[in-house]
């Protein structure tokens, strides 16, 4: 498969690592420096297709479907999908794509994936940008209230199907700037979210949703070997209060809120979120 970027055409090739018991599906486009791109609760690889070009022009660009989403297969294991061991497995995956660190970019559950891999694994991180995200949960009873929640959410999935769960998945609030987005847009959009299957789908919710993720809150102010970029839609509220603490706690970071987007600045204004991504500074270690 082949895509156009300005005057260069990229071959999009697809390739499957296996990384202790589980089978990575990832794509690698374009050239120079990697960036690795971790994708949302309920997307895939192809959540990036429409920025990929793009970013091509600039970074030699990896993206990965997680655990529980995609064509990654992984063991009928909770533990197989928990943020330590996808963090140590997606460094394995960037020493084995790469042959270098990558900057890593991840959105939403992505982003909170994106971020413990960083203070895990240092070596193999050469820069940041969280779309949409958070360092998880600072009190242990909102942890615990949450990893319910999550739980009860996991059991309707598999209980009621995916259609049924995308369904109500898409009238969440914080979904509702998506409304903007062309027809096709959606369209495209509720396709991919269909193509998950159920059960993984609820494995990644109990392994890696926001209750069961630690919290990074004390660890944040680790991050200041790295250039860290922080997105947010201005309309997505909750988290621009978010990432204006982070900031706060991150040296090295700088906020960009996004004017007219919701939790989805990539989707939603898919321009100015490709513009700062590619200013992010290149640190040396």
């Amino acid at each position: 498969m082949r895509f156009a970027s300005n005057t260069k055409s990229f071959e999009l090739m697809e390739k499957n690592f296996r990384i202790d018991q589980t089978l990575y599906h990832f794509t690698i486009f374009g050239e120079g420096k990697p960036l690795l791109l971790l994708h949302g609760f309920t997307g895939s690889k192809e959540s990036w297709r429409g920025v990929i070009p793009s970013l091509a022009k600039t970074w030699r660009v990896i993206a990965v479907d997680l655990p529980g989403h995609g064509q990654t297969i992984a063991p009928d294991d909770v533990t197989a999908y928990t943020m330590p061991v996808v963090a140590g497995q997606l460094a394995r995956l960037i020493e084995r794509a790469a042959g270098e660190p990558a900057h890593v970019l991840g959105y939403s559950m992505g982003g909170r994936l994106a971020l413990y891999l960083a203070l895990a694994h240092p070596a193999w991180v050469s820069a940041l940008t969280l779309e949409s995200a958070s360092p998880g949960l600072e009190a242990e009873a909102e942890r615990a209230a949450r990893v319910a929640s999550d739980e009860g959410l996991a059991a309707r999935i598999e209980r009621d199907g995916i259609e049924k769960f995308v369904e109500e998945w898409e009238k969440l609030p914080l979904f509702a700037s998506q409304a903007q987005l062309p027809a096709h847009a959606r369209a495209e959009l509720r396709a991919q979210r269909l193509r998950n299957r159920p059960h993984e789908l609820a494995l990644s919710l109990r392994g890696m949703g926001t209750g069961a993720q630690p919290s990074l809150w004390g660890k944040i102010e680790r991050s200041d070997r790295l250039s860290v970029n922080l997105i947010a839609g201005e309309l997505d509220t909750k988290f621009v209060g978010i990432n204006r603490r982070m900031q706060a706690l991150m040296s090295n970071a700088r906020l960009k809120v996004v004017a007219g987007a919701g939790h989805s600045v990539h989707l939603e204004k898919p321009e100015t979120w490709a513009a700062i991504v590619s200013q992010t500074e290149r640190k040396s270690f």
